[in-house]
């Protein structure tokens, strides 16, 4: 089952199951995106225990984690912090009149080419161990599913699988707005885009990089230099022998 319930997160889902090119597939149970895991609490933090993460990447700005928290810690459960995201912006107050799926596009290249070290590292992290491991930022959407795309364009995923988990994020729409608007009582989100993930916005991204750098691939070599020994050290971690 690729989601996984829990009553305060609403984007937690396994990217297991996804074909690669070579014919195997995403190890289950492996790998794990999600919202922020500061919300864990009673019936849900034993949920999440019992699938035995051994790693927690959290993808947040240092003054998010202050202002929010992070994972509860646990015997067993490491944790590391890799602000992948460096020109900070307010989605809720985007401009209604920009289109809204090029704007994300465009912050998504901007990650891409600022977070370099930090995404260099969250793929070393992902290929050093076989226990299950889980990345997440605030809503699970842009800086996860950036690195979600990554990992599954390394693995060999086609583009439609990697567009299609994604977009996934849609079905946590209404949740994530409902979170923000409690959260921020009397203020009116300006810009109608929050949280939505549609595949386009991926789309756009994963031309763009292939334009200036050739494929994923050239890209990870390039500019993150994760060398091909990281992306076969990737493969044999992530996916069925």
């Amino acid at each position: 089952m690729r989601h996984i319930e829990f009553e305060r997160l609403h984007n937690f889902r396994d990217l297991g199951g996804y074909r690669a090119a070579d014919g195997r597939s995403v190890r289950w149970g492996r790998l794990y995106r999600s919202d922020s895991l500061a919300k864990l609490r009673g019936a849900d933090w034993d949920r999440f225990l019992a699938l035995d993460v051994r790693t927690v990447i959290d993808l947040r700005y240092p003054w998010e984690i202050e202002q929010r928290g992070r994972v509860p810690q646990a015997m067993g459960l490491g944790y590391v912090n890799l602000s992948v995201e460096h020109r900070p912006y307010d989605q809720a107050q985007i401009d209604p009149a920009l289109d809204p799926w090029r704007f994300l596009a465009d912050r998504y290249a901007e990650v891409a080419l600022d977070g370099a070290e930090e995404l260099r590292q969250a793929l070393e992290i992902i290929a050093s161990d076989s226990a299950p491991l889980v990345f997440h930022c605030a809503s699970g959407k842009d800086r996860t599913g950036l690195l979600a795309a990554l990992v599954l364009a390394l693995l060999g995923v086609a583009d439609e699988e990697i567009l299609a988990d994604f977009a996934l994020t849609e079905l946590a729409t209404d949740r994530l707005r409902a979170d923000w608007q409690a959260a921020h009582p009397g203020r009116t989100l300006r810009w109608p885009g929050y949280g939505r993930a549609p595949a386009e916005v991926m789309r756009l991204f994963l031309a763009d990089l292939r334009a200036t750098y050739g494929s994923v691939g050239g890209y990870a070599t390039t500019h993150l230099g994760a060398d091909d020994a990281l992306v076969a050290e990737l493969r044999a971690r992530l996916l069925t022998a």
